[in-house]
């Protein structure tokens, strides 16, 4: 196994993923990395270049941490608004089905 060049395969589908914020993929990646690393410590000694595409694909990963969080956060806040909004959108659809139909309940 080329380390250099599998890390480095692995960081530009990281940043692709982070991109298009595709989590599927990101949580896939993360899989093959958790998978790949120990496999690639196995290996022995590692060079310069190596350690380099280690230290870019961890960057890449603390990025998507990152991106995955923030992107928790903003879908728990657009679900708290969608709750705390749920009677209006309640009360407008009975009235808009009420106009509709002409029967009131």
């Amino acid at each position: 196994m080329d380390r250099q060049r599998t890390l480095l395969q692995l960081t530009q589908k990281m940043s692709a993923a982070i991109a298009a914020e595709d989590w599927t993929a990101l949580a896939a990646i993360n899989t093959m990395l958790a998978t790949a690393l120990p496999q690639m410590a196995a290996q022995g000694q590692w060079n310069s270049a190596e350690w380099a595409a280690l230290a870019a694909a961890r960057q890449m990963h603390n990025e998507a941490f990152k991106r995955c969080n923030q992107a928790t956060e903003e879908l728990g806040r657009k679900l708290q608004q969608m709750g705390a909004n749920q009677e209006g959108w309640l009360a407008y659809a009975l009235e808009s089905e009420q106009a509709e139909t002409g029967i009131q309940a």
